[in-house]
C-alpha cells in the first residue's frame, strides 16, 4: 500500500510539472528560392515559432499558385533540472510557378499570435527563362534515363573569368570573378596552381567557406553556378595586359553504367568520382595611360572622392592642444591616398598624424573612408593662419584630374597660464631644425672659469700594470680551484663519501623529531635508514648489496677497530627488533639516538686520519 501511494504521488508530480515556454521572441518569416526557372514549380514557406491564427497572405501576382497552403506543426519538450520548457513551430507551404521571366517581389504576410499582429519579411525572386535546348546529359539538372552514364563535356562543365571592365585607365580597379558552371555533380574544384597576375596589383576578396550554389541562365541554358575566386586588380602600367589561362581540377561524381537485372537496381545506384581538368580562358585588358597635366599633389589615386575637414577650436591659449581632422571618402585605389600636407606656422609643436582606415571591397575597388587627425600645440600667442591642404586624384567618370582642398583656418592664440616657450621642437611636417623664436640675441653665461693642470695619462705606470696583473692572477687561481672541484665531482664515490655525514645528520634530525612525537615505528625505521645509507656512501657500496657481514669486512679493511664495528652492528640489530619489542620506551629510543650519533662521529674521525 505504501509503495502504491509513493508511485501515485510521483506520477502526479510529473504530470503537474510546470511547463515553461521557451523565453524567446515571436519570429514570423517567409522563405523562397532567390532564383527559379520558368515553368518549374517551387515552394514559398511561411514559418512562425508560436501558435498563430488568421494567416493573411498578400495577393500573389506573376506566379500561379499550384497548391497550398499546407500546414505542418512541430514541437519539442526538454527537461533541465526538473524544469520543463517547450518550443513549437508552424509552417504554411505554397507551391508556386512563375508566369514570366524577370525579378518579382512578394510582399509580407501577417498572422495573429496572442492577440497581437506579426508581419513577415517580403521575398524577391528572380525568374530565369527555361532551357532553350533539352538536357540530354544526366547529373545536376540532367534528365537522362536510369543507368545512363554522365558525359562530361565543355558544354555542361566549364569556368568563366568574368571581368567587370576590359578598357580601363592605370590604377583603375577591375573586379575579376572566376565562376564554375555545371550540369553535372561536381564534388570538388580547385586550381592546379595560382597564376601570376603580371602587370597588376592584386587584392583577394574573401569568399565564404561554404560555397553558395545558385541557378544562372547562360547562353540559353540554366546552370548551377558557384563563385570560386574574386580579385580586385589594379593595372600598374598602360598597354594591353593579359590574364593568363588558369587550370582547375574538378572531381565529378558520375553514375556507373550497369545492366538492369532487377527492380531493386534503381534504388542502389553506384557512382564513381572522375577527375576533369577545366581551363578558364585568358582575358585581355586594354589599359590607357593617365593623361598629361598631373597636379603636383597627385600620388596615383584613381576613383571618385570627396574631402571634408574640421578643427577642434579656433580660439585657444598657448600650450593647448588643437586637432584638425581630415576625412577622405569615396571609392578607388584608396591605399595610394597619401596624407594631405598641412603647413603649420613657426612656433607650433606638431605630432605624427593619427590615421584610421575604414575600407571595404566593392566593384569600384576599395570604398569607404580615410580619416587623418593632425594634433598641434601653439607655443606662442598671436594670430596665425593654417593654409589649406590639397588632395588630387584622377576622376574616372569625368576622366579629368581633380584637386580637393581643406579650408584656410585662422587661429587666435592668447597667452596661457604657463607662459610662452622660447623654443620649439622640430616640426613633423617640414622637418625643420630647432629654431629660436621671438628673441634675436641669446644670453651668454658670464661665470668665471678656473684653469687646472692637465692630468698625466695613467697608462705605463705601476698602477696600470697592477690593474692588468691582479685580474690575471685571480683568474688563474679560480681556474685551479674550479678544476680541482670538477675532478672531485667526477668521482661519484668520493662525492658520496664526503656527503655521507651530512646526509646522515639530515636523517637523524628527522629521527629526533619522531622521537619527540613518540612515534616508535617511524623512529626506528628512520635510524636504520640513516645508518645503512651512511655506510653505503662511506664504503661506496650500494644499499641493496650491503649486509652486516660485508660491512664488517669492509670496515676491517679500512683499519676500523672491532669495537666500533660492533657498535654499528648493535645499532642495526636494535632497530630491527626494537619496533616489535613491547617494552621499548622513550628512554631506550633516546639512548639509541645518542649511540648512533656517537658511532657516526667516531667513524668520521677514523676516516679523516
Amino acid at each position: 500500500m505504501k509503495r502504491r501511494i509513493i508511485f501515485i504521488s510521483l506520477t502526479f508530480f510529473l504530470l503537474n510539472a510546470v511547463i515553461v515556454k521557451a523565453d524567446e521572441p515571436v519570429r514570423f518569416s517567409a522563405s523562397a528560392p532567390s532564383t527559379v526557372v520558368l515553368n518549374t514549380p517551387f515552394q514559398l514557406v511561411y514559418t512562425i515559432n508560436a501558435a498563430g491564427r488568421d494567416l493573411r497572405v498578400p495577393e500573389i501576382t506573376n506566379f500561379d499558385v499550384l497548391a497550398g497552403p499546407f500546414q505542418s506543426h512541430s514541437s519539442s519538450i526538454q527537461i533541465i533540472n526538473g524544469r520543463q520548457s517547450s518550443t513549437e513551430s508552424t509552417s504554411y507551404t505554397y507551391t508556386l510557378q512563375a508566369q514570366k521571366t524577370g525579378t518579382f517581389a512578394i510582399s509580407s504576410a501577417s498572422i495573429i499570435v496572442g492577440g497581437q499582429k506579426y508581419t513577415s519579411n517580403g521575398v524577391s525572386i528572380k525568374v530565369l527563362p527555361a532551357d532553350a535546348q533539352p538536357k540530354s546529359q544526366g547529373g545536376r539538372g540532367g534528365n537522362a534515363g536510369s543507368g545512363a552514364q554522365t558525359s562530361i563535356t565543355n558544354d555542361n562543365l566549364f569556368i568563366r573569368a568574368d571581368v567587370s571592365k576590359t578598357n580601363v585607365y592605370e590604377q583603375e580597379a577591375i573586379l575579376v570573378t572566376y565562376k564554375l558552371y555545371t550540369l553535372v555533380d561536381v564534388v570538388q574544384c580547385s586550381p592546379k596552381k595560382m597564376i601570376d597576375f603580371t602587370g597588376f596589383m592584386k587584392q583577394d576578396i574573401d569568399q565564404p567557406t561554404n560555397k553558395q550554389f545558385a541557378l544562372e541562365n547562360y547562353k540559353g541554358r540554366n546552370y548551377t553556378s558557384v563563385v570560386l575566386y574574386k580579385f580586385l586588380l589594379y593595372p600598374q602600367h598602360s598597354g594591353v595586359l593579359q590574364l593568363d589561362k588558369w587550370n582547375f581540377e574538378a572531381v565529378v561524381q558520375v553514375k556507373n553504367r550497369t545492366a538492369v537485372r532487377s527492380i531493386f537496381d534503381d534504388f542502389f545506384d553506384s557512382y564513381t568520382n572522375v577527375s576533369k581538368i577545366i581551363t578558364a580562358p585568358a582575358v585581355k585588358i586594354n589599359v590607357n595611360a593617365l593623361p598629361a597635366g598631373k597636379p603636383a599633389t597627385f600620388s596615383g589615386t584613381v576613383g571618385r572622392f570627396n574631402m571634408n575637414s574640421t578643427i577642434s577650436a579656433t580660439q585657444v591659449k598657448t600650450n593647448d592642444a588643437v586637432t584638425i581632422k581630415v576625412s577622405i571618402e569615396g571609392g578607388g585605389n584608396m591605399k595610394l591616398i597619401k596624407n594631405p600636407v598641412l603647413k603649420f606656422p613657426d612656433g607650433f609643436e606638431t605630432y605624427d598624424p593619427k590615421v584610421v582606415n575604414n575600407f571595404k571591397n566593392s566593384s569600384v575597388g576599395l570604398s569607404g573612408s580615410k580619416v587623418i587627425e593632425y594634433m598641434f600645440i601653439p607655443r606662442h600667442s598671436g594670430k596665425f593662419e593654417i593654409p589649406s591642404a590639397e588632395f588630387s586624384y584622377f576622376d574616372i567618370q569625368s576622366k579629368t584630374y581633380k584637386t580637393l582642398r581643406t579650408p584656410v583656418y585662422n587661429l587666435q592664440v592668447e597667452k596661457g597660464a604657463g607662459g610662452e616657450s622660447p623654443t620649439v621642437v622640430s616640426s613633423y611636417v617640414d622637418k625643420q631644425d630647432v629654431k629660436q623664436i621671438s628673441k634675436d640675441i641669446r644670453f651668454i653665461q658670464t661665470n668665471k672659469f678656473k684653469l687646472s693642470k692637465e692630468e698625466e695619462p695613467v697608462f705605463g705606470t705601476y698602477i696600470s700594470w697592477l690593474l692588468y696583473l691582479i685580474p690575471l692572477l685571480i683568474s688563474l687561481l679560480l681556474f685551479f680551484i674550479f678544476r680541482k672541484q670538477a675532478k672531485e665531482n667526477a668521482d661519484i664515490s668520493l662525492v658520496k663519501n664526503k656527503k655521507a655525514n651530512k646526509l646522515a645528520q639530515k636523517r637523524l634530525k628527522l629521527a629526533q623529531k619522531l622521537l619527540k612525537e613518540g612515534n616508535k615505528d617511524k623512529f626506528y625505521e628512520e635510524v636504520m635508514k640513516a645508518t645503512w645509507t651512511y655506510l653505503s656512501d662511506k664504503l661506496s657500496i650500494p644499499v641493496s648489496s650491503l649486509t652486516k657481514d660485508n660491512v664488517e669486512t669492509e670496515l676491517l679493511n679500512h683499519q676500523v677497530e672491532q669495537t666500533h664495528i660492533n657498535k654499528f652492528i648493535d645499532i642495526l640489530n636494535t632497530c630491527e627488533f626494537a619496533r616489535f619489542a613491547p617494552n621499548s620506551g622513550q628512554q631506550e629510543m633516546g639512548d639509541l639516538y645518542a649511540e648512533t650519533i656517537q658511532a657516526i662521529s667516531n667513524l668520521e674521525e677514523i676516516f679523516k686520519k
